[in-house]
């Protein structure tokens, strides 16, 4: 926490201020009797009914001296007055300190709760409780996302310890062959698991991007020809494309792009299909990935996007998935402050829509 040397408080600041200007405008009637005194003539005056009237000196002196009363009266009034005033002013910011310092003690649920009708003390207190609830929400995914990930990373550990220990148990009795298969098949899944959470890891860094000229019909093109080789028995065709060029990174929405195509393929059905269009706008692109597969509801497609939720479910998703796919495409997505849309298609199957602004 930074130090600072001790200074006045708002409070007297204000205090000092209100009466300073109330005090001002004493002197300022002050000033402007005092010029209009100087217009009457100098000497006795006598009305014609014979009355007297003082002079022009006896009114300077009389006014002077009650003036200076009036001024120094105003100078205390203004202290009260500054003083009362400030602090109902300065209320709602004392409890907005409050919350703050309950939230750096570690009370992330505290709330300002600022009550009253909207003015600049009440949007900065919704404003800060609005900050606090995303505070609180991003911690809490962090939590659910590094116990996802534990649970993870210890299954493919945990299974190669098994198998190790059950081959050093019985050596004799032992497939090599076999095991050495179930280890690298193991192994793999642990590494592209470890690469997974570092595209996820560099994806949220949007200060990180390398934004460049990217043609994203031949990025989108290149993408559908590297996964040629993994849609055996399913039909991957592009449906079109005219996205044109956009400043973007292009390794990461090269990686999008492929995860996008990716989950379309793997949560399919056999002899299912997938339809992947490009179309631009005047300031975005947009990526459409469509495929066939089984029914999926709303609520479900909605979780989507979390790290570790699979299409039928976290723990019955399929074996050569990670979990992580759509989770780094909408933090590739963030990155280029675009967004990730999904929703179930008609008669099964998902439909993602990538938008990335040009």
């Amino acid at each position: 926490m930074r130090e600072r040397a001790p200074g006045l408080s708002v409070r007297l600041k204000l205090t000092l201020s209100y009466a300073g200007f109330v005090v001002i405008v004493g002197i300022a009637v002050f000033v402007v009797g005092f010029l209009v005194l100087r217009f009457l003539p100098e000497g006795n005056l006598y009305s014609e009914s014979g009355i007297f009237t003082p002079r022009r000196r006896d009114l300077t002196e009389v006014f002077v001296r009650y003036t200076w009363f009036a001024v120094g009266a105003l100078a205390v009034v203004g202290l009260g007055g500054g003083w009362i005033v400030s602090g109902l002013m300065l209320r709602p910011l004392h409890r907005i300190t409050d919350a703050a310092r309950a939230v750096r003690d570690g009370d992330l649920a505290h709330r300002v709760d600022l009550p009253g009708r909207r003015d600049e003390l009440t949007d900065l207190a919704d404003t800060f409780d609005a900050m606090l609830a995303r505070v609180e929400e991003t911690l809490d995914e962090q939590r659910r996302f590094a116990a996802n990930a534990s649970h993870e990373l210890r299954t493919p550990h945990a299974t190669m310890r098994t198998l190790l220990e059950v081959a050093r148990a019985d050596p004799a009795g032992v497939d090599l062959e076999r095991l050495l298969h179930r280890l690298d098949l193991t192994n793999e899944r642990a590494i592209r698991l470890t690469e997974a959470l570092l595209a996820l890891a560099r994806s949220t860094r949007g200060g990180a991007l390398s934004p460049e000229p990217t043609g994203i019909d031949d990025l989108v093109a290149t993408v559908l020809a590297e996964a040629e080789g993994g849609a055996a028995g399913l039909d991957l065709a592009l449906a079109g494309a005219s996205g044109g060029i956009a400043r973007l990174d292009e390794t990461l929405v090269h990686q999008a792009v492929t995860n996008l195509v990716r989950n379309a393929l793997v949560h399919n059905v056999e002899n299912g299909w997938v339809r992947v269009a490009v179309s631009g706008e005047l300031d975005e692109v947009i990526v459409d990935v469509v495929n066939s597969g089984e029914e999926l509801s709303r609520e479900l497609v909605a979780t989507l996007p979390e790290p570790f939720v699979r299409g039928t479910g976290r723990t019955r998703g399929r074996a050569d998935g990670t979990g992580l796919g759509l989770a780094i495409v909408a933090s590739i997505a963030r990155a280029h402050r675009g967004r990730l849309e999904l929703w179930p298609r008609e008669g099964g199957g998902l439909h993602a829509r990538l938008r990335l602004p040009r």
